[in-house]
């Protein structure tokens, strides 16, 4: 059963997430950035949606998550919304919304809260800068998810998308930046191409729930983006990916139908029609 089933209208908060943790009960996250699909989720249960700067590639057609702006996060978090009355929403802070100083951070991440209404915002990375502004946004009464592993944020500098903490030096830096994360007041953190081992380790040695994505079984509870679970991105094949429909298949048949029933004059036919009367 779904941790929100039979709670019709009731959000999922920041201590319901760790009350989930010390039950065992795992975490469902999936991605969305609108009405629709916003919808979709909050009618089958999901305890968080995730409004990515994935949207960046998979509505915006950028190539990388690095050109999404503050103003394009909130408009699709507002859209969500929308969808998704009751159901605990998180905007993904995009790049350079947060990075140059915590007063610029505070009044961006207050922005996101104020006007997409959302309850949280997550922020890439678990260095000393970082751990800083989340404490900052904390204390201002912002909840902040956190993210360590592969930040797509910081592809250039870490060489391209690629699994995190295989050396033990990587390793390292992945257990000293979730507990900084921890200890900063994040309610949970992102775990993002990590080792099965490394991120179940990471996920025991935490108060706050890890959300995993290629990240293993051991974490928490899990997140994707919903393109790419429901098969509507069927170039992106992922060894964590699985797919769970294949609505691309379904949609571009539904495509091909339609466009050869107006070439033929079978659509519209009179069943779709209306009379003068």
């Amino acid at each position: 059963m779904s941790s929100r089933e039979g709670r019709k209208g009731a959000r999922t908060s920041v201590r319901r997430f760790l009350e989930m943790k010390r039950e065992g009960t795992k975490i469902v996250a999936l991605t969305a950035y609108d009405v629709l699909f916003a919808a979709l989720l909050e009618e089958a249960a999901v305890d968080l949606i995730l409004v990515g700067d994935s949207l960046g590639q998979v509505v915006l057609g950028y190539d990388s998550t690095l050109p999404v702006t503050l103003d394009e996060m909130i408009h699709h978090a507002r859209a969500v919304r929308r969808g998704a009355p009751s159901t605990f929403v998180v905007l993904d802070m995009p790049f350079m919304t947060y990075q140059a100083s915590t007063g610029e951070a505070l009044r961006n991440a207050g922005r996101a809260l104020k006007e997409a209404g959302v309850e949280a915002v997550k922020l890439e990375g678990g260095d000393a800068a970082t751990c800083e502004t989340v404490s900052r946004l904390v204390t201002a009464g912002i909840p902040v998810m956190g993210h360590v592993g592969l930040t797509p944020q910081s592809v250039h500098a870490l060489g391209g998308y690629r699994v995190q903490g295989r050396t033990q030096e990587e390793a390292d830096r992945l257990r000293r930046e979730a507990r900084a994360l921890e200890d900063a007041g994040a309610f949970s953190i992102v775990l993002e191409l990590v080792p099965a081992e490394l991120a179940a380790e990471i996920s025991t040695s935490l108060t706050v729930p890890t959300i995993g994505i290629g990240a293993g079984g051991g974490c928490d509870g899990q997140v994707l983006v919903l393109y790419d679970a429901l098969g509507l991105n069927p170039g992106f094949t992922p060894r964590f990916l699985r797919r769970f429909a294949d609505l691309h298949g379904e949609a571009l048949q539904g495509v091909k139908r339609y466009a050869e029933e107006v070439r033929a004059g079978t659509y519209p036919g009179p069943e779709h029609s209306f009379d003068a009367s």
